[in-house]
């Protein structure tokens, strides 16, 4: 594939960043209303509280949008298309924008069960990104 966006690291974040070297998918969880969310915070979107912890996830999820991008948003991306992006609805109750690294953007539909996979990023980072489940996969 062509050139990335690299996306920067926060303060808030650095607990998935540092998951995601280990290619390990870790999700924000309030520790006052047991409730996980997406993105990365200093408090809980759905109580407010500060007690936050990090809990690794599945990794398993279901594309409950997708589209594919003919023309890159960021000419940094411009190597790499078309690509699909989706918003996967992971079973821990939270969803997450990603790319799905197929070679068939187009394929790629609503209801699609995807699993987690990792791009290497020019800092030791990954890039979390989603592939197509195969069928027979556990």
């Amino acid at each position: 594939m062509g050139g990335r966006f690299e996306p920067p690291a926060s303060t808030a974040g650095e607990p998935f960043w540092e998951a995601s070297r280990e290619e390990r998918l870790v999700l924000p969880w309030c520790e006052e209303c047991s409730r996980p969310h997406w993105y990365p915070r200093a408090s809980c979107p759905h109580c407010s509280s500060g007690r936050l912890v990090w809990k690794q996830a599945s990794g398993e999820g279901v594309v409950y949008a997708v589209s594919v991008q003919a023309r890159p948003g960021n000419p940094l991306m411009s190597g790499r298309v078309p690509y699909a992006v989706a918003l996967v609805e992971l079973p821990e109750g939270v969803r997450l924008m990603a790319e799905i690294d197929t070679d068939d953007p187009w394929s790629v539909r609503v209801g699609d069960k995807v699993k987690a996979s990792w791009e290497p990023l020019s800092d030791g980072r990954r890039l979390l990104c989603f592939r197509p489940a195969t069928t027979g996969e556990g």
